[in-house]
């Protein structure tokens, strides 16, 4: 479960790493079958910003995944050709020499999130392309952006008079609770001798 939470978190990353111009170029080479199920996964036309809000809001249900996979077929298709005998397995090294390929064909953005796609669907590959996604110059994810801390909400003053109150409130509620459980106890105790 940990390996495929990390696996989305990097297919995220390579989403927001893609620009909204990358992301229309990519929306705009899709043949009229892809465009559809993008439209459809995406809830309407398909624009970079309803591809980023359906990704975002379908990180569980598996349309973020899905439209990844949509937006990337041509290019895993041509990576997986120039691959050859090796698309199922490939080596660090033979993944290197077809990537500037595919970005010279396709795109950085495409090809990162093609590779994020593929590591999230479990590829073979997942350790090389995780290592890729991570440290090779050409196709690294920029570092993920740090959580900024969220400010501290503290709770409204209440003046002591008020606090006490509350405080009598539920200390009698406690007491009744006690008295009925008390009284329930009694009953079945006297119950059980009479039988």
């Amino acid at each position: 479960m940990k390996t495929r939470l990390q696996s989305l978190g990097l297919l995220d990353r390579a989403l927001r790493a893609t620009t909204d111009d990358e992301l229309a170029g990519v929306v705009s080479s899709l043949g009229d079958d892809h465009r559809e199920a993008i439209e459809r996964l995406a809830g309407g036309d398909a624009t970079p910003e309803q591809i980023r809000e359906a990704a975002a809001k379908g990180r569980i249900d598996g349309t973020l995944e899905s439209l990844t996979l949509v937006l990337t077929d041509a290019t895993l298709a041509d990576c997986i050709t120039e691959l050859g005998d090796n698309a199922d397995n490939p080596s660090s090294d033979q993944l290197r020499a077809v990537l500037p390929g595919l970005v010279e064909r396709h795109g950085l953005g495409a090809t990162r999130l093609m590779l994020a796609s593929t590591l999230a669907g479990e590829a073979t590959a997942s350790a090389v392309i995780r290592d890729l996604l991570k440290h090779d110059d050409l196709v690294k994810l920029p570092k993920a952006e740090e959580p900024r801390p969220s400010p501290i909400v503290r709770a409204p003053q209440v003046p002591d008079a008020e606090r006490d109150a509350i405080r009598a409130r539920r200390q009698e509620h406690k007491l009744k609770k006690q008295a009925e459980a008390r009284t329930r106890r009694e009953q079945s105790a006297r119950a059980r001798h009479r039988d």
